[in-house]
C-alpha cells in the first residue's frame, strides 16, 4: 500500500512540475492583440512580403493571429525596400517572402516572436532582437512568420518599413551595420553548426562585447583598437564556453564586424546601454551559472534519470 502511495506521490509531483512549465512559457509569450484598436501608433503595422499573392498575404495574416484586417495597418515590404533601408540587393521583389508584425509597446526593449521556426532557416529571434537594437529599434513586440522556407534575412526590412511607415525614422548606416551583424552572427552559427543553446550563447558573447566596447569609449572617449577588439572577443568567447567552437576564421569575422559597429551612433547610444541591458537580462535568466553549474554537479543527469524513474513507476502502476 505504502509503495502505491509513493508511486502516487511521485505522478503528482511530476503534473505539478509539468504545470509549472506550462505555466512558465505561458507568461513569457505576449501576443500581439488585433482584435481591438488600442496602441501607440493606432494600428499594430503588419508588413508583409511583397512576393506574396493575396491568399498567400492572407495565409500570413492567419499564421501572424491576426483576427481583423481592418484593425491593423497593412503595407508590403519590396526589394527597393531592402535597397532603401539596407543598401544592397537587387530590388526583386519576388524573393520578399517573411512577413512581420509590429506593435509599439510602451513598456520598453524589443521582443520578438518567431511564430513559424520551420519556415525561419538561418536567424532565431535573439539574433534579431540583437540586431534591431543595433539599429535603433525600440520599444517594440515584433512577431515574425513565413508560408515557406526562407533565410528570413530580410525579415528586418519590414520592421524598419513599420517603424518608417509610423513617422520613426532610423539611422541608415546603423541599419545597415545591423543587417551585417545578422548575416554575421547567423552565417557563423550555420557554419560551425551551432546548437540552440549554443547559438543562444553567441548571443550572449555578442551582447557582452557591445557593452565592453561601450564602456571603453565612455571611459577614455576613444575607440577600441583592433588588438583591444580581438581579446574582448576572445574572453567573451572564453567566457560563454566557445572559445574552442569557433574558428579562428569566424573571429576574424567578429573582429571586423566589431571595428564598423563601434564607429556608429550604436556606441553611445543611452537607448542601445539599456536595451543591451536588458537583453542581457533575458539571456542570463536562459543561460545563466545555474545552467552549467547543474551540468558540473551532474544535477541534469539527476534530473533526467528523476523523470525516467517516473515513467517507469507509471508503467509499473499500471501493470
Amino acid at each position: 500500500m505504502a509503495k502505491t502511495r509513493n508511486k502516487f506521490s511521485i505522478i503528482i509531483i511530476a503534473t505539478m512540475v509539468s504545470l509549472l512549465f506550462l505555466t512558465t512559457a505561458t507568461m513569457i509569450v505576449q501576443a500581439i492583440d488585433t482584435s481591438v484598436v488600442d496602441e501607440a501608433w493606432g494600428k499594430p503595422t503588419f508588413v508583409y512580403g511583397g512576393g506574396l499573392n493575396d491568399a498567400q498575404v492572407k495565409e500570413t495574416a492567419d499564421l501572424l493571429s491576426i483576427d481583423k484586417m481592418e484593425n491593423v495597418a497593412s503595407v508590403d515590404a519590396s526589394g527597393q525596400d531592402l535597397i532603401d533601408y539596407l543598401g544592397y540587393g537587387s530590388g526583386n521583389t519576388a524573393s520578399m517572402i517573411s512577413s512581420v508584425l509590429v506593435q509599439k509597446d510602451s513598456k520598453g526593449g524589443v521582443n520578438v516572436e518567431i511564430l513559424t521556426p520551420e519556415n525561419i532557416t538561418m536567424i532565431t529571434a535573439q539574433q534579431y532582437t540583437n540586431a534591431a537594437i543595433t539599429a535603433g529599434v525600440e520599444d517594440v513586440q515584433i512577431k515574425v512568420a513565413s508560408i515557406r522556407p526562407v533565410t528570413g534575412e530580410s525579415a528586418l526590412t519590414g520592421v524598419y518599413k513599420a517603424l518608417d511607415v509610423n513617422g520613426e525614422n532610423l539611422d541608415k548606416e546603423r541599419m545597415e551595420i545591423a543587417q551585417e551583424e545578422l548575416e554575421a552572427t547567423s552565417d557563423i552559427a550555420n557554419e560551425e553548426d551551432l546548437s540552440e543553446e549554443e547559438s543562444s550563447r553567441l548571443d550572449g558573447v555578442i551582447v557582452d562585447i557591445k557593452q565592453q566596447l561601450a564602456d571603453i569609449k565612455e571611459r577614455t572617449d576613444e575607440l577600441a583598437t583592433r588588438e583591444e577588439i580581438e581579446q574582448i572577443i576572445n574572453n567573451a568567447l572564453e567566457k560563454y564556453d566557445l572559445r574552442d567552437v569557433i574558428s579562428i576564421e569566424n573571429v576574424n569575422i567578429l573582429i571586423n564586424y566589431f571595428e564598423k559597429y563601434q564607429k556608429t551612433s550604436a556606441i553611445d547610444s543611452e537607448q542601445v546601454k539599456e536595451q543591451l541591458s536588458e537583453l542581457a537580462n533575458n539571456l542570463g535568466d536562459r543561460l545563466g551559472d545555474a545552467w552549467s553549474k547543474a551540468e558540473e554537479s551532474g544535477l541534469i543527469d539527476q534530473i533526467v534519470n528523476f523523470f525516467k524513474d517516473i515513467v517507469q513507476s507509471i508503467k509499473d502502476l499500471f501493470n
